[in-house]
């Protein structure tokens, strides 16, 4: 095969993008389990490690394509385009239909574009091979792969997941693969037996590719009335986690949730935000300094402000978007009574480790509404050596809380953070309360030692869920949810959020 110099450059632009291609899949499909599934770590190194091993099967098949390298090369993209570009909405809706054979349905898709991805970059590099030698084939190919690989790393958070989301970012990323085999077949026309069927063919795709990015906002909201059984409202994507906000058509009921886990259910969050607050806030009637770590739905804070003497509130939540979303959006805002809005409150989008690591600033009370510990990044944040922190930031007399899961689901997990806590210091109350959204959900209080705790003392009058007897209640554990043996959760040793998928069969 004799090739033009426009041919060469036509195939190393194939090269950068295939590459491009390649390793946005990875990511897409790495996202969508976090998504769906949580434990962004294991999923993204579980398919990672998959798509690369397909690639070697597909680099070693490679080898029995002995003709027609072009035309393989065009077929492949055609395929990797289709495979690819539904492969988001395809994982979408076999979770919400089937999620029984979500793992078959995902790892069959990784699998299936890997290989095909694995066949592309030699097929390419044996073609260069026949102008260049087999070194600077090599060499330029691998260049390419990698460049490429680089700028699809980049695209993806900054550009493709931002602005179009997951399932329409992999349709735009099939319209490249079939941009690519439209351009090969249009500039290798010569090689092929019949070039206007295989022009067609790819136009008619990338038309219908072209249609799917621009349209697929349709979809999205197919997928996520699917998923969510509720109608969407607004969905957000933000650089760290996807916001969706949806209402009942049945009662009403608003509901918000992060990245798929619900953060809030309208109906009955007012139950978990009085028990995350008052029990602690009981202790000292004088509390007036308050730091609330996470907590971006402002809902916490409405419970603070209940208290007379709060004379400033620090919320640190990591993610400006949900702090805004839940500040302006009129629904939510009336939800929380506009906390997020009242002058006392100080908004610090920041991390939570950082931040009471460099504050200066002493509290009278720590409320902590984080995410459960399902990832690396979020263990640490229940730790010993975290709790320890928080402690130096406390007013003698201080005290903070924390939800801490389900005692029943993660039962392991709740008392791990107990034990965790006392390591660090403290002496601890533990309770629980049931939720219709989340089922029986966990807290701890926790003193530094010598602190007298006393659930009898005067709570706030217009609580829906809270009085005395409710308090007397809930720090009463059945057998089946009682206190059992753990180990620490250190930084040095971050076993909590293992236990934690463990628990919930992530």
């Amino acid at each position: 095969m004799e090739l033009s110099r426009h041919q060469v450059a036509v195939l190393c632009l194939s090269i950068l993008v295939v590459a491009l291609c390649g390793i946005t899949y990875e990511l897409i499909m790495g996202a969508v389990s976090s998504y769906l599934l949580g434990n962004s770590v294991f999923q993204f190194s579980i398919i990672i490690g998959l798509f690369m091993f397909a690639m070697g099967i597909g680099s070693f098949l490679s080898r029995y394509v002995t003709g027609h390298l072009i035309k393989t090369f065009v077929i492949v993209e055609i395929l990797i385009a289709l495979v690819g570009g539904i492969s988001s909405l395809t994982l979408f809706i076999v979770f919400s239909s089937v999620p029984n054979v979500y793992h078959i349905a995902m790892y069959g898709m990784v699998i299936t574009i890997g290989a095909m991805v694995g066949i592309e970059i030699p097929l390419l590099t044996r073609i260069l091979a026949t102008r260049k030698s087999i070194k600077d084939a090599l060499s330029e190919a691998f260049s390419l792969d990698y460049i490429g690989a680089l700028i699809g790393s980049l695209l993806f958070p900054l550009l493709l997941l931002p602005h179009l989301g997951l399932i329409r970012s992999s349709f735009a990323i099939g319209l490249f693969n079939i941009s690519v085999a439209f351009l090969n077949a249009w500039v290798f026309r010569h090689y092929f037996k019949k070039p206007t069927r295989t022009l067609v063919l790819t136009g008619a795709i990338i038309v219908a590719l072209i249609a799917a990015v621009i349209f697929g906002s349709y979809l999205t909201r197919y997928s996520e009335r699917r998923l969510y059984q509720h109608d969407v409202l607004f969905k957000q994507q933000s650089i760290y986690q996807q916001f969706v906000f949806t209402k009942s058509a049945q009662n009403q009921e608003h509901r918000l949730y992060i990245d798929g886990h619900i953060q809030f259910a309208e109906n009955d969050e007012h139950r978990y935000h009085e028990a995350l607050v008052h029990p602690v806030m009981q202790q000292n009637q004088n509390a007036q300094e308050i730091l609330i770590l996470g907590g971006g739905d402002g809902m916490g804070a409405r419970e603070i402000f209940k208290w007379p003497n709060i004379q400033s509130i620090d919320l640190v939540d990591i993610d400006p978007a949900i702090t805004r979303i839940c500040r302006d959006t009129p629904t939510i805002a009336k939800i929380n009574n506009n906390a997020l809005s009242d002058p006392r409150l100080t908004i610090i989008n920041t991390d939570a480790f950082q931040f009471v690591r460099d504050t200066k600033k002493r509290y009278d009370r720590i409320i902590i509404d984080l995410p459960d510990p399902h990832n690396e990044v979020l263990n640490k944040l229940y730790s010993r050596e975290f709790y320890r922190l928080l402690k130096r930031v406390l007013n003698p007399g201080g005290g903070l809380v924390s939800q801490c899961s389900s005692p029943f689901v993660t039962r392991r997990v709740y008392w791990c953070i107990a034990r965790s806590m006392e390591e660090a210091g403290f002496n601890i109350v533990s309770y629980h309360t049931p939720l219709p959204s989340f089922g029986i959900w966990g807290f701890h209080m926790a003193f530094p030692k010598g602190t007298t705790i006393d659930l009898t003392r005067p709570l706030p009058k217009n609580l829906q869920y809270i009085d005395e007897d409710t308090l007397a209640s809930i720090t009463n554990f059945p057998p089946d949810i009682s206190r059992i043996d753990t180990p620490v959760n250190s930084m040095l040793e971050p076993i909590l959020y293992q236990i934690y998928n463990q628990e919930t069969g992530h």
